[in-house]
C-alpha cells in the first residue's frame, strides 16, 4: 500500500519507514509539521495516512486537525493516528469524522511489529483499530450505559479494537455463538438497527462515548 507519514521525530519516522517497507509497503510522502501534511496528501493521494497527533509548530493537535481537514478534501481517506498519550478529546473527535478507516494507537504499539502492521492493514482496508488503552479510557470517562452487562462491556471493549467474533471468543474463552448473542444484545440496547453494516461495531463505541 502507499503511505503518507507525518512524524517530526526523525528517529521514529525512520523506524516506521523501515518497518512498513519491510512489510512490502511504500512511503510515498513524508511530513514533519502540521502545515506540510495536507499538501503532501493531496499530491500523493495515498492508501492511508499515518499521522502523529502533536506536530510542529504548536505541538498540540496539528496532526489531528490535518487528518480532519484531509478528509474534507479526500473523503474516506483511511487515517491511523499515533499519540504518545491517550488524548481522549482528540480520539473522540477523530472517530466522529467517520468510523470507517480510522485508527488511534499509542506510539509504544509501533514496537509491537505484528500488531502495528495488522492495525495498518486493517485501517487501510476500511476497518478500525483502536489501542486497548484508548478504548479503556474512553469507556471509563463516562458510564451511561447501565443496561450493558459486564460481559457485554468486555465484548464491546474488544469490538472497538477491531477484533472479529472468532478472536473475541478466543479472548474470552467462550463460543463464537455466545459472542454473536452478546453483540446482538449490545446493538439492541444501543438502538443500532440490525440491518446496518459492520460499522455498527464502531457506532456502538461512539454511542458509549457520546451518551
Amino acid at each position: 500500500m502507499r503511505i503518507v507519514l507525518a512524524e517530526d521525530n526523525a528517529l521514529l519516522r525512520e523506524g516506521i519507514s523501515l518497518l512498513v517497507k519491510s512489510a512490502g509497503h511504500e512511503i510515498v510522502g513524508v511530513a514533519a509539521s502540521g502545515p506540510e501534511i495536507l499538501p503532501v496528501l493531496l499530491e500523493h493521494r495515498p492508501d492511508i495516512a499515518v499521522l502523529d497527533v502533536r506536530l510542529p509548530p504548536g505541538f498540540r493537535d496539528e496532526g489531528l486537525r490535518a487528518a480532519i481537514e484531509a478528509r474534507e478534501h479526500l473523503p474516506g481517506l483511511p487515517v491511523l493516528v499515533l499519540s504518545q498519550y491517550v488524548e481522549q478529546a482528540y480520539a473522540k473527535e477523530l472517530l466522529e469524522t467517520g468510523a470507517a478507516g480510522t485508527g488511534y494507537l499509542l506510539k509504544d504499539r509501533v514496537g509491537r511489529v505484528e500488531e502495528f502492521l495488522d492495525a495498518l492493514e486493517r485501517v487501510a482496508a476500511g476497518g478500525t483499530a483502536l489501542d486497548p488503552e484508548v478504548v479503556t479510557q474512553l469507556m471509563n470517562k463516562r458510564d451511561p450505559l447501565q443496561s450493558l452487562t459486564a460481559r457485554e462491556r468486555q465484548v464491546l471493549h474488544l469490538m472497538a479494537q477491531g477484533l472479529d467474533n472468532g478472536t473475541i471468543a478466543g479472548e474470552l474463552v467462550v463460543t463464537e455463538r455466545a459472542v454473536t448473542k452478546h453483540i446482538g444484545n449490545i446493538f439492541r440496547k444501543l438502538g443500532l438497527p440490525t440491518s446496518d453494516s459492520g460499522h455498527r461495531r464502531v457506532l456502538a463505541v461512539l454511542a458509549y462515548v457520546n451518551a
